[in-house]
């Protein structure tokens, strides 16, 4: 197909909403679709509109000034989830920090989008997925607000030289994710000698999620807790939100009850309590910010002795598919990388009584992921190798995963409802199911105050 301008948004939109049911089988003039990963989004800008890929810093219909984005979901339990983050353009370190919002790789690509999403189903090739909408997609302001705070906190970090502690935990909708081959492929960074990894503009899967939900397929908005975007203009969400809860700070669960009005002694009162003090009538979980930015939320009480109870769990391994996966694109990198948590710590007294003391937000550090990626490589390992399973003196069973003893971070213990709750090896039987844990202590250190 011959190179074709496209001037109007109006008339990517309308070019876009033709392959609207029609297969990729269907659209691939060329054969890219059996080239691998990002075949989908070439074979549209190819076959359907008629332009070679390319790297420029302008949007692909520069005229019209609309980027072309093709984003794969999936139909769970839980309605549609966006497949994957949506990866916008290259972030050079040595550049980015010099410009403005406006004028930022970022920005210039995105600023308005063409979304053209299909439904990825696991089995299905791809020449079968079929394109079910097109929209041009712009980000509301209650969105850019936080947008624009996320990017600060890329540069604030670039100027700081540290480039090199980057997480995509460090921000809420828009992040830095991995773009190299691994952690050793890295570039400069201006302030700093330190290489950095290799990294690109994001909108995280969280983010893509509710995207996909709201502007794609109609869903009624969630509750929020930014009532106007305004409010964001001079403060970041964090800070924000610590705002609003910290005249709570001294106060008691009887007496946050009391002048809450909350009626409840419900298991998850704290989470309840802390959004009373917001305003929100539902859970803080479910509201816009939170769905968006994937925030976990974590209730945590200190003991009389500074020690906690609780360790921060991840879902079930698949021990199998672990033996096929990278650390970048493993199933626990992407749980705990980008996941930003906000912890409501209450400190216990001698006499029973919980006291409101403060919330953090907080995401793992690049350090502290590093050395969650060697446990989770000596799981790999363990597993790959087969896993030695023993019964003790007491007749419970134990292993050679990694113990809390083994990770000032992270550890491997079992999650399945007793021990008949199993699933396969790799190298074939069976174990009780297992998942990654972040210490009880590790998280202690991280709820202290400074």
């Amino acid at each position: 197909m011959e190179q074709r301008k496209y001037k109007t948004k109006q008339e990517v939109l309308i070019r876009g909403q033709e392959a609207v049911g029609k297969t990729l089988g269907e659209i691939d003039k060329t054969g890219r679709i059996a080239t691998g990963k990002g075949a989908v989004g070439t074979v549209i800008e190819e076959s359907w509109f008629g332009y070679k890929p390319n790297s420029k810093p302008a949007p692909d219909f520069e005229e019209a000034g609309v980027e072309l984005k093709v984003t794969p979901y999936r139909q769970t339990p839980r309605g549609i989830l966006a497949k994957e983050r949506l990866v916008c353009d290259m972030l050079n370190y040595e550049e980015e920090y010099g410009k403005t919002f406006e004028t930022s790789a970022f920005w210039t690509k995105c600023a308005c989008m063409l979304l053209m999403s299909y439904e990825h189903k696991d089995g299905v090739p791809k020449v079968d997925f079929t394109i079910d909408k097109a929209v041009l997609f712009q980000f509301p302001d209650e969105d850019l607000e936080v947008i624009r705070n996320d990017w600060k906190v890329l540069m604030d970090k670039i100027k700081a030289g540290q480039a090199h502690l980057i997480s995509e935990g460090d921000t809420m909708y828009l992040a830095a994710c991995p773009k190299g081959r691994n952690s050793q492929d890295t570039r400069s960074q201006p302030f700093s000698p330190i290489p950095a990894m290799k990294r690109a503009y994001s909108l995280k899967s969280s983010y893509m999620t509710q995207i996909l939900r709201r502007y794609i397929f109609g869903d009624e908005p969630c509750e929020k807790i930014i009532k106007d975007p305004a409010a964001l203009r001079s403060t970041s969400f964090e800070d924000w939100f610590s705002a609003k809860v910290r005249p709570y700070t001294g106060m008691s669960r009887t007496e946050l009850k009391a002048q809450l009005d909350v009626k409840t002694n419900a298991k998850n009162l704290n989470e309840l309590l802390v959004s009373a003090m917001l305003g929100v009538k539902g859970h803080l979980s479910k509201t816009e910010e939170f769905q968006k930015a994937g925030i976990q939320l974590k209730a945590i009480t200190v003991e009389v002795d500074g020690s906690i109870e609780q360790n921060v769990s991840f879902p079930k391994m698949d021990f199998c598919a672990m033996m096929n996966e990278t650390w970048e694109e493993s199933t626990l990198y992407n749980l705990l990388a980008p996941t930003k948590f906000l912890f409501v710590i209450f400190q216990k007294t001698e006499d029973g009584e919980c006291y409101f003391q403060r919330i953090k937000f907080w995401n793992i550090p690049a350090d502290d992921l590093e050395e969650v990626h060697r446990v989770w490589q000596r799981t790999v390992d363990t597993l790959r190798e087969g896993v030695h399973i023993w019964k003790d003196a007491s007749g419970r069973n134990r292993n050679n995963l990694p113990k809390a003893s083994e990770s000032r971070v992270a550890h491997v213990r079992p999650h399945g409802r007793d021990s008949t709750d199993t699933a396969p090896l790799p190298t074939g039987g069976s174990m009780t199911k297992q998942c990654f844990w972040l210490n009880n202590s590790y998280v202690a250190e991280q709820i202290k105050e400074v």
